[in-house]
C-alpha cells in the first residue's frame, strides 16, 4: 500500500492538526516491518510492569536518557504495549532528508532549544489532547553522570503535566549502554545478544502541586519528585548498585564530554 493510500484511510485531523494514534501511518509500518527486526537482532526488548501503561488516552512518559539510540528502543518497547511514541526533538532534525519527513508525518514535535519553548509546549498540549502518548526526557540531554544515573532534570515535563492535567508516568531503562555508551560508537556485533529492559512506574502523584500557582518553586519540587521516581526505577534494574546521594548537575559539576570541563 502506498503512502497516499494509507493517508486516505486516516480520520480527519482534529483541531490543532494532530491525528489520533494509528498504526497505519507509513512511518510506523516502516518501523514495524524493517527497523524493529533489525534492532531486535542487537538487543532483546523486555518490559517490566507493562500493565501500568494506559491502553489508550493521553499520557506523558518521562524517561532517563543514556544513549542517542535509546529512543529507538523505547519506541519498540511502547509499540509492544500498543502505544505510539511521540518525542520532543531538536528542530534541526527536521532538515535532514528522509528523516525529517518521517519525523513530521509520525507526529513528532520540533523544539528550538535556542529560543522560547512556549510554542513547542503549546504544540505538545495539542498532541496530548488527541489522546496520544508523549515521551519527554526531563534531563534535556544525555546523562553526564559517570555511572549513567539520571542527572538533574528540567521542568518542562512537570509543567506540561500540571498545565494539561494529563498523567505523568515515570519510566526507566537499562542495558542500552552495552550497545552504545553516551556519545560513543555503536557496537554492531550482536553476540552475545544484549537486553534492553524498560520498567514502567506508577503515575506520579501531582496532587500536592495541583491548585497552586505553577511557579518555579512548584515546578522545581515536582521535577525533583519525578527524577526521584525515575532514579528509583532504574535502581530496580541495577541490583547491587546504589544511586549517588547527589544528582549530577551540569551547571555545577560540568560536562565531561566537553573539552576543558571536569567535575
Amino acid at each position: 500500500m502506498t503512502a497516499n493510500a494509507v493517508e486516505a484511510l486516516q480520520p480527519p485531523a482534529p483541531e490543532g492538526g494532530w491525528r489520533p494514534d494509528r498504526k497505519t501511518w507509513w512511518p510506523w509500518r516502516i518501523c514495524a516491518g524493517i527497523l524493529f527486526p533489525v534492532i531486535g537482532v542487537l538487543m532483546r526488548v523486555e518490559v517490566v510492569h507493562g500493565e501500568r501503561m494506559p491502553k489508550a488516552g493521553p499520557v506523558i512518559v518521562a524517561s532517563n536518557h543514556v544513549s542517542t539510540i535509546d529512543p529507538t528502543y523505547l519506541v519498540r518497547a511502547f509499540w509492544k504495549l500498543g502505544r505510539l511514541a511521540r518525542f520532543l526533538a531538536k528542530k534541526g532534525i527536521w532538515k535532514v532528508p528522509v528523516i525529517g519527513n518521517i519525523m513530521r508525518t509520525s507526529g513528532q514535535i520540533a523544539v528550538d532549544r535556542a529560543g522560547s519553548a512556549a510554542s513547542s509546549l503549546q504544540a505538545a498540549e495539542q498532541l496530548v489532547a488527541t489522546g496520544s502518548m508523549l515521551v519527554v526526557y526531563p534531563e534535556g540531554t544525555l546523562t553526564r553522570d559517570p555511572e549513567q544515573w539520571p542527572m538533574r532534570g528540567k521542568t518542562g515535563a512537570a509543567r506540561l503535566a500540571l498545565e494539561s492535567g494529563v498523567p505523568l508516568l515515570p519510566v526507566a531503562h537499562w542495558g542500552v549502554q552495552r550497545l552504545q555508551k553516551p556519545y560513543g560508537k555503536l557496537h554492531w556485533w550482536p553476540f552475545p545478544r544484549k537486553r534492553f529492559v524498560v520498567i514502567i512506574g506508577e503515575p506520579l502523584d501531582l496532587s500536592r502541586w495541583q491548585g497552586r500557582p505553577i511557579d518555579q518553586r512548584s515546578l522545581a519540587e515536582a521535577t525533583e519528585a519525578l527524577m526521584d521516581a525515575i532514579t528509583a526505577l532504574q535502581a530496580q534494574l541495577r541490583p547491587g548498585e546504589t544511586p549517588p546521594a547527589k544528582r549530577w548537575d551540569m551547571a555545577a559539576d560540568g560536562d565531561p564530554y566537553r573539552r576543558g570541563t571536569q567535575r
